[in-house]
């Protein structure tokens, strides 16, 4: 893969949160899973533990639950990542989920991620997904083919994010 190919999806990524009623084939969902696995992760913990969800009904006890992530319950899969409590827990969630946002996206897969941690259905979740105690509801992320184009809104332009030596508006 060359640079330009990996800037190609990750600028075409986007949140998506209408999905097709066609199945996210299981190899494909463990093709994604295994770019979270492999993220970045402060001194090595790799705290992380996902949870695939792909039966309709909990999905959508998921989707009841959460405050704005009601989508879930129409997206053929939803992975969970969980994280144990680390000191860098939600840093590297984070970064397992980024992975697997742009594995989804590299693979033709859209995806919305919705936030898990400091949420108050964070324990009913891991209740319903039967997740052990020490371990934090970092992401939920819904995933699946898109049934209408989202509207895109575009990225700030380098140049304005872009400082040198020091921050400076």
């Amino acid at each position: 893969m060359k640079i330009d190919d990996a800037l190609k999806i990750f600028a075409e990524r986007h949140s998506t949160r209408s999905f097709q009623s066609k199945p996210v084939p299981r190899e494909t969902l463990e093709i994604i899973v295994d770019a979270g696995r492999l993220a970045a992760t402060a001194r090595n913990e790799q705290p992380w533990e996902f949870v695939v969800v792909t039966e309709a009904g909990r999905r959508r006890q998921i989707a009841d639950t959460t405050e704005y992530g009601k989508f879930i319950a129409q997206a053929p899969a939803c992975i969970a990542v969980f994280c144990r409590q680390t000191k860098y827990y939600l840093e590297d969630g984070s970064a397992a989920t980024q992975n697997i946002l742009v594995a989804a996206a590299a693979l033709g897969v859209q995806s919305c991620w919705v936030a898990g941690d400091k949420k108050v259905y964070t324990a009913d979740i891991s209740r319903m997904l039967n997740v052990t105690d020490g371990y934090n509801l970092v992401s939920l992320i819904a995933l699946g083919y898109e049934s209408s184009p989202a509207p895109r809104v575009p990225k700030r332009k380098l140049e304005e994010v872009l400082h040198w030596e020091k921050f400076a508006r």
